[in-house]
């Protein structure tokens, strides 16, 4: 019985040193003790591998180096500066300007960034949380490779984990043609042990230094909304041009000094194309023009109704902006998208509108969004009746009977997979991103988002989630109260590890 109590104290020690480790997250804390307490000595095991971030070097600074003065023009509402002003303290570069260019489909984002790398002159920096080695991925991998043998450095990141499917064989191919590939956090030792629970989920293009992608699309065929087993895929991304591209030129550099070089041997390295007389030779792309790569992927992919392709209103338009980039970055101890997220919420007016994929918040959002029903704000969730992340969609409902007593009206999208990510708010303000609304991408994912002061971004984004609602249904209390008991459990079960998630 001897090693029964000594086990039951050193579970007890494990248990007190969770406890003072996340004393800053109560319940975090209370997760990690109920599964120690479940699996001694296992669950602090798991809790050494799960939470143990990168830290970051202590001469980085994590706020913004922008200048006291800048603000926005007398022209937007008091909101507008009150948010803008409050934001600057957690931005990469500070206050920038810039032209906006709203993407609310894969198949229309995947032709703009083709038609932005085969213009590209000197620098293409690319990071994926998902690189697949599919139709789209390998139509792209191509694509790079043909231009960095035209004389265009390129860079490119992924994440160890979500694109750790991407093959060796492309890879060695982009390496080959003279592309740098680097891996955050590769599933190999010491990272899979040290850093396991911590994903790059930022989706960045950076052209030239001067044009920048980013939002919630990923590479791969189910974005297109073509893919026969995946379905219609909504989402939401941006193409940015002008000074607000330096932001990312920062959180790439950050991100590539931290990430590790591929190990995978290669063959020679390709040489670049030359002509007969050692002049430089402009190689024929093989893709097809932009408005064609519509019907050559649903061909590929397969063929679909019309009725449920992903069919948008196309805009070719850029809209002036005022921007603000936010990164989230688990080294630091303050959840900097939390934080923009609950001061937007908190401060708006008249109107939210946030589409997520993802809701599982900690309960400050919660109050956020009571609160802004309290003071006459109309507060608006669209998520989607289906995610593709079961544990999320059981904890997700056991937020929603509150939400919707308090006043906050919550609408199940039902067309297929809503994978946007933005929010909306007093018709001026819009904010899109990679960050989803739960703990994972608050602390332990690197983020990044984008705020946007503009009535006509914000007028673009409202348009597209008026369109979502006609394929939504809203949510009643009634729905809730006749969940079976079954159903109730395994939310109740899934919201216990909510804070994990």
């Amino acid at each position: 019985m001897g090693w029964i109590f000594g086990l039951y104290l050193l579970n007890t020690v494990f248990m007190i040193i969770m406890a003072i480790r996340e004393v800053r997250r109560p319940a975090v804390a209370l997760n990690w003790i109920t599964i120690s307490f479940i699996f001694p000595v296992i669950g602090f095991g798991l809790y050494l591998i799960t939470s143990n971030p990168i830290r970051m070097n202590s001469s980085k600074k994590p706020t913004s180096t922008s200048n006291a003065s800048d603000t926005l023009p007398d022209s937007f509402g008091s909101s507008a500066r009150i948010i803008a002003q409050s934001l600057k303290h957690f931005t990469v570069g500070g206050f920038r300007v810039g032209q906006v260019q709203v993407l609310i489909n894969g198949m229309k984002t995947y032709e703009k960034l083709m038609e932005s790398i085969q213009k590209a002159k000197k620098t293409i920096d690319l990071e994926y949380y998902i690189f697949r080695d599919d139709k789209i991925g390998r139509r792209i991998t191509d694509l790079l490779i043909e231009r960095s043998l035209d004389g265009v450095h390129i860079r490119f990141i992924r994440d160890g984990w979500g694109s750790r499917k991407l093959s060796k064989t492309q890879i060695s191919r982009m390496i080959d043609a003279g592309i740098e590939c680097r891996t955050i956090f590769p599933l190999r030792p010491p990272w899979i042990f040290s850093t396991l629970n911590n994903r790059d989920h930022c989706k960045i293009v950076l052209i030239d230094g001067k044009e920048a992608f980013t939002g919630g699309i990923n590479i791969g065929d189910e974005y297109t909304g073509l893919k026969p087993n995946v379905g219609y895929w909504r989402d939401t991304h941006v193409r940015i041009v002008g000074e607000a591209s330096n932001d990312f030129k920062i959180i790439f550099e950050d991100h590539w000094n931290i990430a590790s070089p591929e190990q995978i041997k290669t063959k020679s390295r390709m040489k670049t194309k030359t002509g007969k007389d050692d002049s430089s030779i402009t190689p024929t792309t093989s893709l097809t023009k932009p408005f064609t790569v519509r019907s050559e992927f649903s061909t590929e992919l397969g063929t679909i109704e019309e009725t449920n392709s992903n069919k948008v209103q196309d805009t070719e338009k850029f809209h002036q902006a005022f921007i603000q980039t936010v990164e989230g970055n688990p080294g630091i101890p303050t959840p900097f998208i939390r934080e923009v997220y609950f001061i937007g919420i908190t401060q708006a007016t008249k109107t939210i509108d946030i589409t997520t994929p993802y809701f599982a918040p900690d309960q400050d959002i919660i109050v956020g969004l009571k609160t802004a029903v309290e003071r006459g704000v109309r507060v608006r969730l669209l998520v989607p009746r289906q995610v593709n992340q079961k544990l999320v969609e059981h904890a997700s409902f056991t937020f929603y009977g509150e939400l919707l007593e308090a006043g906050v009206n919550i609408y199940l999208y039902d067309k297929g997979m809503l994978h946007a990510k933005s929010m909306v708010i007093d018709e001026e303000i819009a904010e899109v991103g990679a960050a989803n609304y739960d703990m994972r991408s608050f602390r332990l994912n690197y983020e990044v988002c984008e705020f946007f002061y503009s009535k006509d971004v914000a007028r673009d984004l409202t348009e597209q989630f008026e369109r979502d609602l006609k394929d939504s249904v809203p949510l009643r209390t009634e729905d809730l109260i006749q969940r079976s008991f079954s159903e109730r459990l395994i939310q109740q079960g899934a919201r216990l590890l909510f804070p994990l998630l």
